[in-house]
């Protein structure tokens, strides 16, 4: 009698060594409906696999009296995804999964997800390599010392500004996927300035203390750092509320931003409707957009907009004020990932667009 196993390749009867070292997962099997049903599997007690942003919690199963737990999960064409397997007290990687993000994260993909050439796999009992280079910024404006890490791709060259630097530090090898890069000629060398977030909600609103903090402080850090930097020629990063906030640098700090790669930018934010009951449910491109309908002069700004195609509510937003920055005068790229509201799938627009405002 065929098993749930056998439909997925895998041999030896569920829960015996044998089975377990052979097993492997995620792996995929074409649905009816044009999409895929994946197989996760876990070893040990009852859990379920919480995805970040695209699924609520999957429950597992357990195969007859084992240690085998398993789902299959339908999932859309073209998708790309974090997940972990949650237990009543703690959250962990899946052990049969070589790309993980992070010490309790791990990497799926469905086989016509879109490939990701220079990120590599990351395990996760790998530690990421970091940047020689460490700067303590004590902001007189912002309050708080931050560490900001400095790494010169390819010797140095335009500054490319992360925003939520600490989870392309140590989510995501960022590094070494910019050097990778760099060594192919995807890109001219950079310099990397990996910029972390202490209070994201309160720094990344449609405030100007954090660029003022950014504009003034910043610059001289960099100097004194001694890695070879075109402060000059700046490209800001940012996903979520980051990429928020990058644009409305863009819109109030023009002279100090005008290239910007922003992934899946929090264009529905108000101040009305962040901590509301629906806060996608208020104004399309919220605040942004209504900056935008004023009127600005954005013929000196370069933007790569990106944002995942399985982000239904989010897509409007995005559209909208990609729409009205086009208006404005700026040079807009627009693309759509094989994700939702997730880094795994903002990777490869995070290196592609940095390229392409660099112009």
């Amino acid at each position: 009698m065929e098993s749930v196993f056998d439909r997925y390749g895998l041999s030896g009867t569920p829960g015996t060594d044998e089975f377990w070292e052979a097993a492997r997962a995620p792996v995929s099997r074409p649905a009816d409906d044009g999409g895929w049903v994946t197989l996760f599997l876990w070893r040990g007690t009852g859990a379920r696999i919480g995805f970040e942003s695209w699924s609520d919690p999957v429950p597992l199963r357990r195969w007859d009296d084992t240690d085998c737990w398993y789902a299959e999960v339908r999932m859309p064409p073209r998708l790309r995804v974090t997940y972990q397997f949650l237990t009543d007290d703690a959250a962990y990687a899946d052990p049969l999964n070589a790309a993980g993000a992070g010490a309790d994260r791990s990497l799926a993909a469905t086989p016509d997800a879109p490939d990701q050439p220079h990120w590599p796999l990351i395990g996760a009992d790998d530690v990421l390599p970091l940047p020689r280079t460490r700067l303590r910024w004590a902001s007189e404006r912002l309050g708080g010392r931050r560490t900001v890490r400095v790494h010169p791709a390819g010797g140095g060259g335009p500054v490319v500004l992360l925003l939520d630097g600490d989870d392309w530090l140590y989510l995501h090898p960022a590094m070494t996927a910019f050097d990778s890069a760099v060594a192919g000629g995807a890109l001219p060398p950079v310099t990397l300035v990996f910029l972390p977030a202490r209070d994201r909600e309160a720094e990344f609103a449609c405030r100007p203390r954090l660029w003022e903090a950014i504009r003034e402080e910043l610059p001289p850090l960099l100097a004194e750092s001694g890695v070879p930097a075109d402060r000059d020629r700046l490209v800001v990063v940012g996903q979520s509320l980051a990429g928020l906030s990058a644009m409305y640098a863009a819109l109030r700090f023009p002279d100090l931003v005008s290239r910007v790669a922003c992934q899946s930018g929090s264009f529905w934010w108000t101040p009305d409707t962040m901590h509301g009951p629906d806060p996608l449910g208020g104004p399309v491109g919220g605040t942004l957009a209504a900056l935008l309908r004023e009127g600005p002069d954005l013929s000196g700004l370069r933007v790569a907009f990106d944002v995942g195609e399985h982000e239904t509510r989010m897509l409007p937003h995005c559209a909208a004020v990609e729409t009205l920055a086009e208006r404005a005068g700026a040079t807009v790229r627009t693309s759509r990932s094989a994700s939702g509201h997730d880094r795994a799938g903002w990777r490869h627009a995070l290196l592609r667009d940095v390229a392409w405002a660099l112009g």
